[in-house]
Order: C-alpha cells, then sequence, then structure tokens
C-alpha cells in the first residue's frame, strides 16, 4: 500500500545541516494500523508527512500502491491527498466554523455537492459521537471532542490512507482510550490503512498492528507490535520497552535481597502456564514474585516477572535459566 524506499529529509540554514530522516525504508501494508514510535526530534512526523508530500523528500521515493508519487505536482498531487485523510495533534479546526463546518472543508474544497455534503457530515458526526454538537463551535467542545472532530473532518472525502501524528498526546488518559477506541472501530467498520505517529509507547501498545521504531531519524526496529514488546533487540527499543512495562525497582531491593533476581518473559500460551509452580517442584528452592503482570498486545497474552531466588548456588542457578528459556520467551539475570 505504502513503500517509502531510502527516504531522507535534510534541513539546512547558513551555518549547518542535519538529517531529521535518515535514508528510512518502510512497507506498510494494506489494512494494517502501522505504528511509528520514537522519542521528540526522532523524525517520526517529518517522516509522516512525507507520505502526503507536506514534506518533500530530499532523496527517496513514496509509492502508493506501487505508483511513485515523489515528484507529483498540481492536480496530481492533488488526487492523492485526496484519498488521504491526516489527523493533528493540535487538532487544527476552524474557530469561526461550526462543527459541522469544519467537517465539511475537505468536501468543500473538493466540490462535492451540498446535498451530499449534509448527508455525510451528519454520518460521520454520528460515528464520532457528536451528531448533538453539530452546531457548536470549537470553543464550546473539550478536547477529546475536538479531536472526534478532526477525525471526522479526515473522513470526510473516504480516504484510503490515515495519518495520525500525535493524535492522543494532547489529551489526558482517560480521553486517549476513547479516541483510540474509536479509531479502532473506525478501522474495524472501514479496514482504512492507518499509520500512527506517537511517543508513547503505551499507544503502541494499544492500537497497532506493526511498528517502526525511530531514534535521530533512523529506523532502528520494525517488526510486529508483539514482538516489539516481547523481544526487543535494539537497546533503544529495549529501553522504551522497559519504560512502559515498568520495570524498575526501588534500590533498596537490590541492596537488601539474598540471591538472584531474575527476569522472565512469557509470550503466547506460554504466558499462562504454571512454569513458576514446575520450578519450585523441580529444583526445590524458594521464590520469591517481586514484580509482575500479564497484558494482551493484539490479543496475545505477554508475562513479565521479576523473581528472587535466595541463596543457591551457581550451578543451580544456571540450570534454572536454562530450563526457564525452554518454558518461556527469555529468562536472565536482572540487574535493573
Amino acid at each position: 500500500m505504502v513503500n517509502i524506499k531510502h527516504v531522507s529529509v535534510e534541513f539546512k540554514d547558513k551555518n549547518h545541516s542535519f538529517k531529521a530522516v535518515n535514508n528510512v525504508s518502510l512497507k506498510i501494508k494494506k489494512g494494517e494500523i502501522f505504528g511509528i514510535v520514537g522519542t521528540s526530534g526522532a523524525g517520526k512526523s517529518t517522516l509522516l508527512r512525507t507520505i502526503n508530500l507536506l514534506q518533500k523528500p530530499t532523496s527517496g521515493n513514496i509509492f502508493i500502491d506501487s505508483v511513485n508519487i515523489t515528484n507529483f505536482t498540481s492536480d496530481k498531487l492533488r488526487s492523492v491527498r485526496h484519498g488521504i485523510g491526516m489527523i493533528f495533534q493540535h487538532f487544527n479546526l476552524i474557530h469561526t466554523k461550526t462543527v459541522f463546518d469544519n467537517i465539511a472543508f475537505p468536501m468543500v474544497i473538493a466540490g462535492t455537492q451540498k446535498d451530499a455534503v449534509k448527508r455525510r457530515v451528519s454520518e460521520l458526526a454520528e460515528l464520532v459521537g457528536l451528531l448533538d454538537k453539530i452546531h457548536f463551535y470549537p470553543s464550546q467542545l473539550s478536547g477529546g471532542q475536538k479531536q472526534r472532530v478532526g477525525i471526522a473532518r479526515a473522513l470526510a472525502n473516504n480516504p484510503r490512507i490515515l495519518l495520525c501524528d500525535e493524535p492522543t498526546s494532547a489529551l489526558d488518559l482517560e480521553t486517549t482510550n476513547s479516541i483510540l477506541e474509536l479509531l479502532k472501530n473506525i478501522h474495524k467498520k472501514t479496514g482504512i490503512t492507518t499509520i500512527f505517529i506517537t511517543h508513547e509507547m503505551d499507544v503502541i501498545k494499544k492500537i497497532c498492528t506493526r511498528v517502526a521504531v525511530m531514534d535521530k531519524g533512523v529506523v532502528v526496529e520494525s517488526a510486529d507490535a508483539y514482538d516489539i514488546f516481547a523481544l526487543p533487540k535494539h537497546s533503544f527499543t529495549k529501553k522504551l520497552v522497559s519504560h512502559t512495562l515498568n520495570l524498575e525497582l526501588p534500590q533498596r531491593i537490590f541492596d537488601s535481597t539474598k540471591g538472584v533476581l531474575l527476569k522472565i518473559i512469557y509470550s503466547g500460551e506460554k504466558a499462562e502456564e504454571s512454569v513458576l509452580s514446575d520450578i519450585i517442584r523441580k529444583f526445590d528452592v524458594d521464590i520469591n514474585i517481586l514484580h509482575g503482570k500479564i497484558e494482551y498486545i493484539n490479543e496475545i497474552p505477554l508475562g513479565i516477572l521479576i523473581v528472587n531466588i535466595k541463596n543457591e548456588n551457581g550451578a543451580k542457578i544456571d540450570n534454572i535459566i536454562k530450563y526457564l528459556n525452554q518454558r518461556t520467551a527469555s529468562a536472565e539475570v536482572f540487574n535493573g
């Protein structure tokens, strides 16, 4: 659906230049929710804007449905953008226009007939839960309601691709969850290809099927969302995942605990097996659980445990780790 090939974006001034995006290649499949995650300044929003050519790549190419659009201008570019909706972080609503007129705006620009505009606006307002606010102005809406207007507007021309540029970062947790649920429901109903930019791993966990991790303009890792959380490979990805899994323990635990701390990751069906009970019986050890939870990413369970095994010799610990690596996704000594 969307194929980004060796795209770089370089910004220059009189004294220096830097690459906000550096030789990025990604393939985004039709009908998936693809996440691009990274910290501030990683280049993810710049990369997103190259897809509809709001940001022209310095080098590389953008393909949509196998068509190279990189050098499209005027009518050809307008036609491509007609099929791409975009949701913004700060809503970008027209404050002097009502909810109705904000949603209608892309259709009016496209020359859609008035009756069709009216039907489509009502349909979209109902979809995003704002039919009773259709004559309100943005100043009369909450942040979540403003973003719902933004979502409806992005869908007005029945686009094939939906670009979401940090659409929840200006919202509180409860509102974020409601917006993510709305986007998931829209995706389920329409099958629209969705590309989602965020700096929040928890957002990726809740909505994305696949994800690319960006750092300093480079994609350092790309995989199914579940695999990113279960078995991250790059050190930067591991750092992001550790923050969202909240594996930090107070220093006093490390100072006062006797024996060894192990980090155990369970994935898939193994997350629901009684592995610790088997370890206790098989190796005759005492195990103290210091941290643990099971989460579901794309409906697949992922379990994380930090356990303490007390005062056992190194050989026995090695055997326990070996056994755990056979029964779980991974096990290793945990040093914080």
